[in-house]
């Protein structure tokens, strides 16, 4: 069973570490549409209207690109996400209080201190101070591809640590859009999706094995979301909490469903996110605007607020309640996976996308500024701590 998980957890690491290659690709090239003579024809590809219809007037849903894959495209990552927390929680590297003593704890540091960074630089701007989670959250493909494209100079331990508290950052970045970045609501909405969170434990507690019927629910609860006021991605999550996680014959309709998704979130999910929300024109821009108080909370929030976060909250864990290092792993090792969390990315726009949305754009502009410059600074630095010294020789 062990070698089983490893294997898992190996093959998980391999595809979000080249899903890292792709997504950073994926943003270059939104970049350069973006700042070239192609920056018309980029904007008219991100806000193509699209339009699903049932019947003349039974179901008409009208919106353009981006927001399609804002909202359903990435509830299709966030189904992924709530497979890989169940999986984690039952029988992975949250399985038990004292595995998940560490990754948790960091976790939580890693979400408050970037938190009350961007704050204090923003206090006082009521606007501004909308995005005070943007710079909470760690993005799992890209950090891990750092980590993997480094070697052997990182023990696998620090690898499985980056894992697990990113996994953790992304429930509590669900939480948080469900908590603080809800629109008005609709009771009979929430009532429907409710009808069909009803439906979903049935089916679980009627033992069905077969992913198709979670699918079909799941979506008609995406729609009763979409339309109640709460993001519709959490919807993804709901959903995949009720996949059964064995089949009690050997099988796991849970594994299968994320050995499915993996390749598709990786490589299709999330470079298109990236291509249609990370395109930035930089006209104009200039060194004042990357010192105004939203890019600069949200940079230092993954810079220093990240790194500080999750190490001093994992020094107290170890001081206070006997958490250990990951084996193998030197402090500056450790410090240099610390850093590494501050690479934003992925969840940051998302949730950024979400604090300022209908607001002057200019927001969206230094939301971009704050996160793509955060993320790289902090990537850049978590290289370089971890390359300082071979794998295996103490750092501290």
């Amino acid at each position: 069973m062990l070698k089983k998980i490893q294997r898992t957890l190996s093959q998980f690491i391999q595809s979000q570490s080249l899903g890292g290659v792709v997504l950073a690709l994926a943003a270059i090239v939104a970049l350069v549409a973006s700042n070239t003579g192609f920056s018309a024809v980029y904007e008219r590809f991100v806000y193509l209207p699209v339009e699903l219809r049932i019947g003349a007037d039974l179901l008409v849903l009208a919106k353009p690109l981006v927001i399609w894959v804002n909202d359903l495209w990435m509830a299709v990552f966030f189904f992924l996400v709530g497979l890989e927390i169940k999986r984690e929680m039952i029988e992975g590297e949250l399985a038990s209080p004292s595995q998940a003593l560490l990754p948790a704890g960091a976790a939580i540091g890693g979400m408050v201190v970037p938190a009350l960074i961007y704050t204090a630089i923003n206090w006082g701007d009521g606007v501004a101070l909308r995005g005070w989670a943007i710079p909470m959250a760690t993005d799992i493909a890209f950090a891990l591809g750092i980590l993997v494209l480094l070697g052997n100079r990182v023990p696998s331990s620090l690898k499985v640590f980056l894992t697990a508290v990113a996994i953790i950052d992304d429930l509590g970045a669900i939480l948080v859009i469900a908590f603080f970045y809800t629109a008005d609501l609709s009771l009979s909405m929430l009532l429907a999706a409710g009808g069909g969170i009803l439906v979903l434990w049935l089916l679980n507690r009627a033992r069905v094995m077969a992913i198709g019927p979670y699918v079909v629910v799941g979506l008609i609860i995406w729609l009763c979301v979409l339309k109640s006021g709460i993001h519709a991605t959490l919807a993804g999550v709901i959903t995949a909490l009720a996949i059964p996680l064995s089949d009690g014959k050997g099988g796991s309709p849970l594994k299968v469903a994320e050995h499915a998704l993996h390749p598709w979130v990786a490589f299709a999910v999330l470079p298109m996110f990236a291509f249609v929300n990370a395109g930035v024109s930089l006209q104009g821009v200039s060194l004042g605007t990357l010192f105004q108080t939203v890019p600069l909370g949200i940079a230092a929030g993954l810079v220093a607020g990240k790194a500080v976060g999750v190490f001093a909250a994992s020094w107290l864990l170890m001081r206070v309640a006997g958490a250990r290092l990951p084996e193998g792993a030197s402090t500056r090792q450790f410090l240099g996976v610390c850093v590494l969390c501050g690479v934003g990315f992925t969840m940051s726009l998302f949730i950024g996308a979400l604090a300022f949305d209908g607001l002057d754009p200019q927001y969206a502009t230094q939301v971009k500024l704050g996160v793509l410059g955060g993320s790289l600074i902090a990537g850049v630095l978590g290289a370089a701590l971890l390359l300082v010294r071979p794998a295996g020789r103490d750092g501290s």
